[in-house]
Protein backbone atom coordinates (compact mmCIF):
# COMPACT_ATOMS: atom_id res chain seq x y z
CA UNK A 1 0.00 0.00 0.00
CA UNK A 2 1.46 3.34 -0.72
CA UNK A 3 -0.41 5.10 2.28
CA UNK A 4 -0.88 8.45 0.07
CA UNK A 5 -3.86 10.21 0.28
CA UNK A 6 -4.02 12.04 -3.34
CA UNK A 7 -6.78 14.79 -4.50
CA UNK A 8 -8.83 13.73 -7.50
CA UNK A 9 -8.02 11.66 -10.07
CA UNK A 10 -4.38 9.67 -11.11
CA UNK A 11 -2.34 12.10 -12.76
CA UNK A 12 -1.87 9.72 -15.51
CA UNK A 13 -4.56 6.91 -16.02
CA UNK A 14 -1.99 4.86 -18.25
CA UNK A 15 -2.06 1.89 -15.75
CA UNK A 16 -5.92 2.45 -14.55
CA UNK A 17 -8.76 -0.01 -16.49
CA UNK A 18 -11.12 1.73 -18.38
CA UNK A 19 -14.01 1.93 -15.65
CA UNK A 20 -11.94 3.16 -13.56
CA UNK A 21 -11.14 6.09 -15.96
CA UNK A 22 -14.81 6.20 -16.73
CA UNK A 23 -15.93 6.60 -12.62
CA UNK A 24 -12.90 9.59 -12.71
CA UNK A 25 -14.52 11.47 -15.62
CA UNK A 26 -18.09 10.74 -14.29
CA UNK A 27 -17.05 12.26 -11.15
CA UNK A 28 -15.15 15.54 -12.94
CA UNK A 29 -17.76 15.68 -15.20
CA UNK A 30 -20.25 16.56 -12.09
CA UNK A 31 -17.58 18.65 -10.55
CA UNK A 32 -17.55 16.34 -7.35
CA UNK A 33 -14.33 17.20 -5.23
CA UNK A 34 -12.35 13.37 -4.09
CA UNK A 35 -10.15 12.38 -2.14
CA UNK A 36 -7.81 8.85 -3.60
CA UNK A 37 -6.12 5.89 -1.94
CA UNK A 38 -4.57 3.73 -4.41
CA UNK A 39 -3.43 0.46 -2.19
CA UNK A 40 -3.21 -3.21 -2.70
CA UNK A 41 -5.69 -5.61 -3.67
CA UNK A 42 -8.55 -4.61 -1.03
CA UNK A 43 -11.95 -6.88 -1.35
CA UNK A 44 -12.96 -7.35 2.83
CA UNK A 45 -13.81 -4.80 5.78
CA UNK A 46 -10.84 -6.24 7.67
CA UNK A 47 -8.41 -5.04 4.25
CA UNK A 48 -10.12 -2.03 4.28
CA UNK A 49 -9.82 -0.58 7.88
CA UNK A 50 -6.32 0.76 7.23
CA UNK A 51 -6.95 2.30 4.03
CA UNK A 52 -10.05 4.16 5.52
CA UNK A 53 -7.57 5.30 8.10
CA UNK A 54 -5.63 7.32 5.58
CA UNK A 55 -9.03 8.01 3.48
CA UNK A 56 -10.63 9.68 6.75
CA UNK A 57 -13.96 8.20 5.93
CA UNK A 58 -15.20 4.81 6.66
CA UNK A 59 -15.43 2.62 3.55
CA UNK A 60 -18.62 1.20 3.04
CA UNK A 61 -19.71 -2.50 2.80
CA UNK A 62 -21.28 -2.82 -0.85
CA UNK A 63 -23.58 -5.83 -1.10
CA UNK A 64 -25.10 -7.04 -4.31
CA UNK A 65 -27.83 -9.22 -3.73
CA UNK A 66 -30.57 -10.82 -5.92
CA UNK A 67 -34.19 -12.96 -5.36
CA UNK A 68 -34.08 -16.78 -5.92
CA UNK A 69 -35.15 -16.29 -9.34
CA UNK A 70 -31.95 -13.63 -10.28
CA UNK A 71 -34.54 -11.25 -11.85
CA UNK A 72 -34.42 -9.03 -9.10
CA UNK A 73 -30.97 -7.15 -7.91
CA UNK A 74 -29.82 -5.24 -5.25
CA UNK A 75 -27.18 -2.92 -4.41
CA UNK A 76 -27.14 -2.47 -0.73
CA UNK A 77 -24.64 -0.10 1.12
CA UNK A 78 -23.86 -0.19 4.51
CA UNK A 79 -21.62 0.69 7.13
CA UNK A 80 -18.42 -2.01 7.33
CA UNK A 81 -18.56 -2.74 10.75
CA UNK A 82 -22.03 -3.80 10.48
CA UNK A 83 -23.55 -7.50 10.55
CA UNK A 84 -25.95 -7.90 7.40
CA UNK A 85 -28.36 -9.72 8.38
CA UNK A 86 -31.30 -11.09 5.15
CA UNK A 87 -33.71 -11.64 8.19
CA UNK A 88 -33.61 -7.66 8.62
CA UNK A 89 -33.52 -6.71 5.06
CA UNK A 90 -35.84 -8.58 3.25
CA UNK A 91 -39.04 -8.07 5.10
CA UNK A 92 -38.58 -3.94 4.39
CA UNK A 93 -37.67 -4.91 0.68
CA UNK A 94 -41.17 -6.83 -0.02
CA UNK A 95 -39.19 -9.99 -0.85
CA UNK A 96 -39.16 -13.92 0.71
CA UNK A 97 -35.33 -14.91 -0.23
CA UNK A 98 -32.09 -12.75 -1.15
CA UNK A 99 -28.73 -13.82 -1.48
CA UNK A 100 -25.53 -12.43 -3.14
CA UNK A 101 -25.62 -12.13 -6.98
CA UNK A 102 -23.19 -13.88 -8.86
CA UNK A 103 -20.32 -12.43 -10.37
CA UNK A 104 -21.72 -12.57 -13.56
CA UNK A 105 -24.07 -10.24 -12.91
CA UNK A 106 -22.12 -7.60 -11.26
CA UNK A 107 -20.16 -7.49 -13.87
CA UNK A 108 -22.85 -7.17 -16.15
CA UNK A 109 -25.05 -5.05 -14.43
CA UNK A 110 -22.44 -2.79 -12.10
CA UNK A 111 -19.04 -3.04 -13.92
CA UNK A 112 -17.46 -4.43 -11.22
CA UNK A 113 -16.10 -8.21 -9.47
CA UNK A 114 -16.77 -8.76 -5.89
CA UNK A 115 -14.49 -7.31 -3.37
CA UNK A 116 -15.29 -3.70 -5.82
CA UNK A 117 -18.99 -3.32 -5.68
CA UNK A 118 -19.66 0.68 -4.94
CA UNK A 119 -22.02 3.06 -5.45
CA UNK A 120 -20.46 4.08 -8.60
CA UNK A 121 -21.21 0.93 -10.17
CA UNK A 122 -24.63 2.84 -10.69
CA UNK A 123 -22.79 4.61 -13.61
CA UNK A 124 -22.96 1.58 -15.74
CA UNK A 125 -26.40 0.25 -14.90
CA UNK A 126 -27.92 2.83 -17.66
CA UNK A 127 -31.14 0.75 -17.40
CA UNK A 128 -31.22 0.50 -13.59
CA UNK A 129 -31.66 -2.68 -13.46
CA UNK A 130 -30.42 -2.51 -9.76
CA UNK A 131 -32.05 -1.30 -7.11
CA UNK A 132 -30.02 0.91 -4.58
CA UNK A 133 -30.95 0.14 -0.96
CA UNK A 134 -28.86 2.45 1.60
CA UNK A 135 -29.02 1.55 5.17
CA UNK A 136 -29.99 4.75 7.44
CA UNK A 137 -27.06 4.40 9.45
CA UNK A 138 -24.49 5.82 6.60
CA UNK A 139 -26.70 9.33 6.88
CA UNK A 140 -24.82 10.20 9.72
CA UNK A 141 -21.56 9.89 7.98
CA UNK A 142 -20.47 13.26 6.20
CA UNK A 143 -17.44 11.29 4.16
CA UNK A 144 -18.27 8.02 2.76
CA UNK A 145 -15.24 5.81 1.54
CA UNK A 146 -16.16 3.66 -1.92
CA UNK A 147 -14.10 2.28 -4.56
CA UNK A 148 -14.23 3.12 -8.20
CA UNK A 149 -15.12 -0.08 -9.92
CA UNK A 150 -12.05 -1.39 -8.74
CA UNK A 151 -10.26 -2.17 -5.21
CA UNK A 152 -6.98 -1.08 -5.84
CA UNK A 153 -8.52 2.31 -5.08
CA UNK A 154 -10.40 4.20 -2.46
CA UNK A 155 -12.00 7.16 -2.64
CA UNK A 156 -13.63 9.92 0.21
CA UNK A 157 -16.80 11.74 -1.03
CA UNK A 158 -18.68 13.86 0.64
CA UNK A 159 -22.57 11.52 1.56
CA UNK A 160 -24.46 14.77 0.66
CA UNK A 161 -22.60 15.11 -2.72
CA UNK A 162 -23.31 11.10 -3.34
CA UNK A 163 -27.32 11.75 -2.02
CA UNK A 164 -27.59 14.97 -3.97
CA UNK A 165 -25.54 14.78 -7.21
CA UNK A 166 -24.06 11.31 -7.89
CA UNK A 167 -27.03 8.87 -7.45
CA UNK A 168 -29.56 11.24 -9.14
CA UNK A 169 -26.93 11.71 -12.33
CA UNK A 170 -27.35 7.83 -12.41
CA UNK A 171 -31.14 8.18 -12.47
CA UNK A 172 -31.60 5.56 -9.39
CA UNK A 173 -33.70 6.37 -6.44
CA UNK A 174 -32.11 5.15 -3.52
CA UNK A 175 -34.51 3.13 -0.62
CA UNK A 176 -33.72 3.59 3.15
CA UNK A 177 -33.54 0.82 5.21
CA UNK A 178 -33.32 0.09 8.77
CA UNK A 179 -30.75 -3.23 9.73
Amino acid sequence: MKNVLYKGRPESCADRTEKEIAVYDFLDNLGIDYARVDHDHADTIADCDAISEILGAKICKNLVLCNAQKTDFYLLIMPGEKPFKTKLLSPQLGCSRLSFAPPEYMEKYLNCTPGSASVLGLVFDTECNVRLIIDRDLLNESVIGCHPCINTSSLAINREKIIEKIIPATNHTPTYVEL
